[in-house]
């Protein structure tokens, strides 16, 4: 019981020792006016947005140069055009020269040619201007003095000369007597009986002979090829 004062009440004070004391629990948190007032960590985040938009600037100007339509890209519509036009200038010009160049060079060729073929015409005209002067001998002869022998041996060495002339100059006589019938370098004007089949298709006979320069057909040889039966 609790003791009582003299007047017969209980003794507060005695109550309140005689009870026992109990522990409070400790706050794991911070206390509630410090969650109340304290910024938060999402408070702290969205305080202090940037002032001069530095940060959102700097995005853009990295999208702008990337892109390349900053102020000094040099993709620009006008440069562009210009260079462009430069550079058609150019091949314009290089054409035209070219073809000046392709010009000249044919003109050349064309010169170098021309004097080529006088060269080797010259060359055959001098082979040949020495047996017309033998010619000429032969036709001054006296017909009261030169015999006939004389004229016949005179006509044969111009012949012989003439022809060395013209083989010297790359000539080649065709006399194909004996020989398989070929058309691509005679022709037959006639034809003649053969004995057996071996001479069937055969030249027989050399009426005019061909000739040859450097493997293109002057003239055909015109032949009487033998036929069997």
């Amino acid at each position: 019981m609790s003791p009582k004062t003299s007047d017969g009440h209980a003794n507060p004070a005695s109550e309140t020792a005689s009870e026992p004391l109990r522990e409070e629990p400790e706050a794991d948190g911070p206390p509630d006016d410090a969650r109340a007032d304290g910024p938060g960590p999402e408070a702290s985040r969205d305080e202090d947005p940037p002032q001069d938009g530095s940060r959102g600037d700097t995005g853009g100007e990295a999208a702008t140069h990337e892109d390349g339509a900053g102020p000094d890209s040099p993709d620009e519509p006008g440069e562009s055009k210009a260079d462009l036009q430069r550079e058609i200038d150019h091949l314009n010009d290089r054409h035209l020269r070219l073809a000046a160049e392709f010009e000249n060079y044919r003109k050349r060729v064309r010169a170098e040619k021309r004097a080529t073929w006088a060269r080797a015409q010259a060359d055959l005209v001098r082979r040949l201007v020495e047996s017309v002067d033998d010619l000429q001998r032969v036709a001054l002869l006296d017909p009261r003095t030169a015999s006939v022998q004389d004229i016949v041996e005179g006509v044969d060495l111009v012949e012989r000369k003439l022809l060395r002339a013209l083989a010297d100059a790359g000539l080649e006589v065709l006399d194909p007597a004996g020989e398989d019938f070929d058309p691509n370098v005679m022709e037959a004007v006639m034809m003649a009986p053969a004995s057996s089949e071996d001479e069937d298709d055969t030249v027989d006979m050399v009426l005019q002979r061909g000739y040859l320069l450097e493997g293109h057909l002057v003239r055909p040889a015109r032949v009487s090829v033998r036929k069997h039966g």
